[in-house]
C-alpha cells in the first residue's frame, strides 16, 4: 500500500515538472503587433509592426501575408525584418513592418498573426482599423471644378537642343562616309606632294660638317678612330661633289692617286698626310697628338678652301616640289572599309536618338 502510495506521488511530481517545464517554455516566446495609427481616411497609409522574442537557437518562420490582410486592407511594402540579439547574444527580437492602406470606408478586424517558433505556433493580440470616408460638402458644389482641358506646352530651346547638335554630327559623319565611299569607289591614286629644300653647295656642306667635328672635344680627345673616320667621310663626299669621281668607295691611295691627276703634288702633300694618318688610326691603333688632330683638321678645310667652287652669294636657291603617285594597297583599301562601316554605325545610332528625341517632344 504504502509502495503504491509513493509511486503515485512520484508520478505526479513527474507530471507537474512536465507541466511547468512547458510553462517555462512557453514564456521564452513572446509575440506583439501594434499599428501606428488606429483611424485613417482612404487611400492614407499606415505601418502595422510585428516584434517576436525567442531565444538566440529557436528557428522562427514569420506569417506569409498576401496583398491584403483582410478584404479590404491591402499591403504596400513589406519592409525586410530586423533582428537584434540581446543578453549577450542569448536572445533575440525581430522585428517586421508592413505599410497597409484601404480605399473603402469601414471598421476592419485585423486577425491575429501566427507566427512558427520550432514548428510551434504563437499568436499575437488582435487588431482594429478604422477608414473613414473624405468628408465632402455637398452644400457648396460651386467649390468643385470639372476636369481641365489639355494645355499645349511650348517647345523650348532645350528641349530640342540635344537632338539639334546631334543631326548636326550625324550630318557630318554622313557626310565624311560619303566622301570615303567615292574615294574607295573611284580608288584613284593617292598623290604626294614633297617639298625638296635646296641643297647646298659642296664645300659648304663640308664646312658645315667639319665645324660639328671640330666642336665635339670629346670626340677628338677621347675616340681618334671616330673622329678620323668622320673628318675623312666628310672630305670624301666633297670629292665626289667636287670632282666627279666615287671616292667614297675608293682606298685613301687610289685617292689620291685620282687627286693627282687634277691637281699638283704640292697641292695635296698634306691631304697625304692626313689620310695616312687616318689608316693608321683605323688600322694600326695609332695614337696621335692632339695639336696632330687640329693641323689635320686644318688641312682638311685649307685643301676645300683651295678646290671649292665660288657661287653667286646674291643667288636665291629656290625648292623644288616633287610630285609623287602611289596606288592604294590593300590595307588602305580595308582602312576605308571599316571605317566606312564604323560611320555608318556612328550614323545609325545617332539616328536613332534622334528621332526618340522627336518622338518624346511630339
Amino acid at each position: 500500500m504504502k509502495m503504491k502510495l509513493l509511486r503515485l506521488r512520484v508520478l505526479a511530481f513527474a507530471v507537474l515538472g512536465w507541466m511547468a517545464s512547458l510553462q517555462v517554455s512557453a514564456q521564452q516566446v513572446t509575440i506583439d503587433a501594434s499599428i501606428d495609427s488606429l483611424q485613417l481616411l482612404i487611400g492614407e497609409q499606415t505601418k502595422v509592426k510585428l516584434e517576436v522574442s525567442l531565444d538566440a537557437g529557436q528557428k522562427l518562420q514569420m506569417p506569409f501575408i498576401g496583398d491584403t490582410i483582410v478584404n479590404g486592407v491591402e499591403v504596400l511594402d513589406i519592409a525586410k525584418p530586423d533582428t537584434q540579439y540581446l543578453n549577450n547574444g542569448k536572445r533575440m527580437l525581430v522585428k517586421q513592418e508592413y505599410t497597409v492602406t484601404s480605399f473603402d470606408s469601414a471598421l476592419y478586424y485585423l486577425p491575429p498573426f501566427e507566427v512558427l517558433v520550432d514548428n510551434q505556433p504563437y499568436h499575437s493580440k488582435a487588431l482594429a482599423l478604422k477608414v473613414y470616408s473624405v468628408p465632402v460638402d455637398t452644400l457648396n458644389p460651386d467649390q468643385f471644378y470639372g476636369p481641365k482641358s489639355i494645355r499645349e506646352v511650348p517647345i523650348k530651346w532645350e528641349d530640342i537642343s540635344t537632338a539639334f547638335w546631334l543631326a548636326l554630327l550625324m550630318i557630318a559623319m554622313g557626310g565624311l562616309g560619303y566622301y570615303l565611299y567615292l574615294r574607295l569607289k573611284d580608288n584613284k591614286p593617292i598623290i604626294k606632294k614633297i617639298r625638296i629644300e635646296p641643297k647646298l653647295p659642296a664645300h659648304m656642306q663640308a664646312l658645315q660638317d667639319i665645324e660639328r667635328i671640330k666642336s665635339d672635344k670629346s670626340m677628338r680627345m677621347n675616340n681618334p678612330k671616330e673622329y678620323y673616320t668622320e673628318l675623312t667621310d666628310v672630305l670624301r663626299t666633297y670629292m665626289s661633289d667636287r670632282f666627279g669621281f666615287n671616292a667614297m668607295e675608293m682606298t685613301s691611295g687610289e685617292i689620291i692617286d685620282k687627286l693627282l691627276e687634277i691637281k699638283d703634288k704640292e697641292s695635296i702633300r698634306e691631304l697625304k698626310d692626313l689620310f695616312q694618318t687616318a689608316d693608321l688610326v683605323k688600322f694600326a691603333k695609332h695614337a696621335p697628338l692632339m695639336n696632330e688632330n687640329d693641323m689635320n683638321l686644318v688641312n682638311a678645310v685649307d685643301f676645300i678652301n683651295q678646290t671649292k667652287i665660288e657661287v653667286d652669294p646674291n643667288a636665291k636657291l629656290e625648292p623644288t616640289e616633287v610630285t609623287i603617285e602611289e596606288k592604294r594597297s590593300k590595307q588602305g583599301r580595308m582602312a576605308l572599309m571599316v571605317g566606312i562601316g564604323l560611320i555608318l554605325v556612328i550614323v545609325l545610332v545617332l539616328l536613332f536618338y534622334v528621332v526618340r528625341d522627336i518622338y518624346y517632344l511630339l
